[in-house]
């Protein structure tokens, strides 16, 4: 497999994306819009956020392009940016979910 190789603006912005994701609500969030486009009141349901704190988290992720904004009418509905977003957290939470390996005695 061939070694990744970015610039170091995309090292800082791919740096400030985990940093974000690090937040347990943020994650919850993401995971929240993993299945589909949803709503803030949604969101904040599922989350059992706020919906004032919710929309604040959503702004930075939206900012950071790892949740993406959809006008409805007079909704708005979040859903991830790209596939690489969605595998990416999908992976990761099969990844957890794992049994942890047996250690070799």
């Amino acid at each position: 497999m061939p070694r990744a190789s970015i610039t170091d603006d995309q090292a800082v912005e791919l740096a400030e994306m985990f940093r974000l994701m690090g937040d347990p609500s943020r994650l919850r969030i993401i995971l929240a819009c993993l299945d589909g486009a949803v709503c803030v009141s949604d969101i904040a349901t599922r989350t059992r956020l706020s919906p004032s704190l919710v929309s604040h988290h959503l702004r930075l992720l939206r900012a950071t392009r790892i949740l993406r904004a959809e006008r409805q009418g007079k909704q708005v509905f979040y859903a991830p940016s790209d596939e690489h977003i969605r595998c990416t957290i999908a992976d990761m939470v099969a990844h957890v979910g794992e049994s942890p390996a047996m250690e070799d005695a």
